[in-house]
């Protein structure tokens, strides 16, 4: 409840934050968010606070140690795919000036969201346009475990999208955080 109440939705601008989010939805593929809620913690510590600058130096010694570590989710590909993208990572920061840059760059035009968010809605629609659009050019730049229905799930994460539904308390305190939020811009032109 806590995480839906005052984080899920809300904009997120600061880089780890991005990249652990997008580790996590990673790792949540196949499995309930609840899950990895609950594992959060041991995973930030396995994976030194997911910043990428670090996570990207892992090598073979640390998947081993990872494998072998019940506090997270232990499978070989997730854990490759988190270290790889973590350098992966680091590109996006070194051509936009910010993994929030790029991200934000993506932001939906509102005419992809449906005229009332309703669980329906929400249950119809598991990827968009911009989520297959996103997860294809992040495959294309190298990354893995970034299909459009773990992005669509980043994007409501990171609060690229308020999919909070009608009605929900949190929709208009997510709302108003987006409104106020600075977007990020890119050092250089997105290319779609």
């Amino acid at each position: 409840m806590r995480y839906h109440d005052e984080e899920w939705g809300r904009p997120v601008l600061d880089d780890v934050r991005l990249f652990e989010k997008i580790c996590l939805e990673g790792f949540q593929s196949g499995l309930s968010w609840l899950t990895i809620l609950r594992k959060r913690e041991h995973f930030r510590a396995a994976f030194r606070g997911f910043d990428p600058a670090v996570v990207a130096r892992f090598g073979a010694r640390d998947v081993t140690r990872l494998l072998q570590d019940a506090g997270i989710v232990r499978h070989r590909g997730k854990i490759v795919s988190a270290i790889n993208n973590a350098a992966r990572a680091l590109d996006l920061q070194a051509e936009f000036g910010s993994i929030a840059a790029y991200a934000w760059s993506w932001e939906p035009p509102r005419a992809e969201r449906p005229a009332a968010v309703t669980w329906d809605a929400l249950k119809a629609m598991p990827t968009t346009a911009t989520s297959t659009a996103l997860s294809k050019d992040l495959k294309r730049r190298g990354w893995t475990f970034v299909g459009p229905t773990t992005i669509y799930a980043f994007m409501q994460a990171m609060g690229l999208v308020n999919d909070h539904v009608e009605g929900c308390f949190a929709r208009a305190a997510a709302g108003h955080e987006r409104r106020a939020a600075a977007r990020p811009a890119p050092a250089t032109a997105v290319r779609r």
